[in-house]
């Protein structure tokens, strides 16, 4: 019989009828054990399964084959030429269902996979990458992609199925489903300022001082500015950035105030700055979207979750 059509009859027997897949991995089994170990005796040991149920198997493997798989000498039991030429193949035949078994497992534990995040720029290098580290811990086979970007393109990318998950400012859109969350905010500014006398700090506080804050178009400006309306002063604008990882780090260097998210104040509490809470309340709007046209991985599932156990923290309450 031709090898090609060897290989074609062992793959045929082994993904065929998937109620037989069983017994016929096990003749595959025995076949390759006897041909590495030269003994039903050791093959049935590397097995855990009796002499006679090794000989049975090689049996009914040869009677589907239709040759002999094995001839005696010199006290060993050595592959045909027939068998020789099949055993590479039932090797990776073997191998690769070995691998498949372990990806499983390790899906079904999530341990493995690919998780594709898309993020605000100020998380890839403020909270983002101590939640990762802390997540992959337990997951060593899990890779990741972070791809930092503006929040309309992080929606774009959600919506087109192209990012598993968006951390971003965007509350919601009909192509995704989101989990949102409200964000403590705080006034932070340089250590030994006078803002440090006070234990809350409003608008008529930071009339006079020179204020950072984030784009006039964002939804966080639009309701920072109200908030000064209300009180009836005017926000004394100096520099417009952004992220609030940026006012952070100008203020770090001595440059004016800021209102931002506690979130990423935290991130630079070992830095030359302090925070107070800012009052009234404008808590910063932040959600974790996915596409919901494709079901979510495990993977993906057990990140938002944890995501949002490490925002708790931040999140506004009643009592705030």
């Amino acid at each position: 019989m031709r090898y090609d059509k060897l290989v074609s009859k062992v793959q045929a027997d082994t993904y065929g009828d998937i109620d037989a897949m069983a017994l016929r991995l096990r003749q595959l089994q025995a076949f390759e054990a006897v041909a590495t170990t030269g003994s039903v005796t050791r093959a049935a040991a590397s097995l855990s399964i009796s002499q006679p149920a090794v000989s049975r198997l090689l049996s009914s493997f040869s009677d589907k084959i239709a040759f002999d798989l094995f001839i005696r000498k010199n006290g060993q039991l050595l592959p045909t030429q027939e068998a020789r030429l099949l055993l590479g193949e039932v090797s990776r035949v073997l191998e690769g269902l070995k691998n498949i078994e372990e990806l499983q497992h390790d899906l079904t534990e999530r341990t493995a996979g690919h998780l594709r995040i898309a993020c605000l720029p100020g998380f890839a290098t403020s909270h983002l990458p101590n939640v990762m580290i802390d997540f992959l811990k337990t997951r060593p086979s899990v890779t990741v992609t972070i791809e930092p970007d503006r929040p309309e393109r992080i929606l774009d990318w959600i919506i087109g199925q192209q990012y598993d998950c968006g951390l971003t400012d965007i509350h919601s859109h009909p192509a995704t489903e989101s989990r949102n969350f409200q964000i403590r905010t705080v006034c932070i500014f340089p250590k030994g300022h006078w803002l440090g006398k006070k234990t809350t700090i409003g608008p008529e506080d930071l009339v006079k001082e020179k204020l950072i804050h984030t784009r006039r178009d964002s939804p966080f400006f639009i309701a920072l500015n109200q908030a000064f309306i209300d009180k009836g002063v005017k926000l004394p604008s100096w520099i417009e950035t952004r992220q609030f990882t940026g006012a952070c780090a100008l203020v770090a260097k001595g440059n004016g105030v800021s209102v931002v998210s506690e979130l990423d104040a935290s991130q630079f509490s070992n830095h030359d700055i302090e925070m107070r809470p800012f009052l009234p309340h404008v808590p910063h709007h932040l959600s974790v979207l996915r596409p919901i046209a494709t079901p979510p991985s495990l993977i993906t599932l057990e990140f938002i979750e944890t995501f949002a156990e490490s925002l708790k923290p931040f999140v506004t309450t009643d009592r705030d």
